[in-house]
């Protein structure tokens, strides 16, 4: 068995009709619900896979609460609350989460150490919040951890990466062990700054 290469870069995924980098937790409370009620709709409609039940909100911003002081701990310097999310390489599951998907994609080598931080697999899983929520949760040695950018190659070589089962699966996720990609969270505007 050949041991896995690392990607080269990261790309962050979102919808052709809107910017990049939107992210729900910068949101006013009295704006969330309204565009958390849009993004049900999409779901329902067909034109977007992702889940966005009435405790996500909470769940995510428990994770990345949890993320971000095992970052602090870790020596990360955060400068944000809440990071920009991106897949390490790519994703064509994620790709397919809805029909108009773009990325922006940018070089691992691009990246500030110091605002850098990546989880192994999705920060929802690694975290392990989810058996509060009623979602299925399969324990793992790299799980409950915020690794540093210099740890990649190590992580990568012991616990490999997460396998794409491409554009498929999308009934009932949420409610499955999610393992399907190495997410990297960027703590600062910097980087992205020409697309915010």
């Amino acid at each position: 068995m050949s041991a896995a290469v690392v990607p080269s870069h990261v790309r962050h995924y979102y919808r052709r009709k809107r910017p990049p980098f939107l992210n729900l937790s910068d949101l006013p409370d009295d704006e969330l619900e309204v565009v958390r009620a849009r993004l049900v709709e999409e779901g329902r409609a067909g034109t977007n896979h992702r889940n966005f039940g009435p405790r996500y909100m909470e769940l995510r911003r428990r994770t990345e609460s949890k993320m971000r002081e095992l970052f602090i701990e870790g020596g990360g310097e955060p400068e944000r609350l809440a990071p920009h999310y991106f897949v390490l390489g790519q994703s064509s599951w994620f790709e397919g989460l809805s029909p108009d998907m773009a990325y922006v994609e940018l070089p691992l080598g691009s990246l500030p150490d110091a605002q850098t931080s990546f989880t192994h697999p999705d920060s929802f899983t690694a975290m392990a919040l989810g058996p509060d929520y009623g979602v299925p949760y399969e324990p793992r040695p790299c799980h409950e951890q915020v690794f540093r950018l210099a740890d990649l190659p190590a992580v990568v070589e012991q616990f490999g990466l997460p396998e794409d089962p491409g554009a498929t699966g999308y009934e009932g996720y949420a409610g499955r062990p999610f393992e399907m990609y190495v997410e990297v969270q960027v703590w600062t505007d910097e980087p992205v700054a020409e697309h915010l």
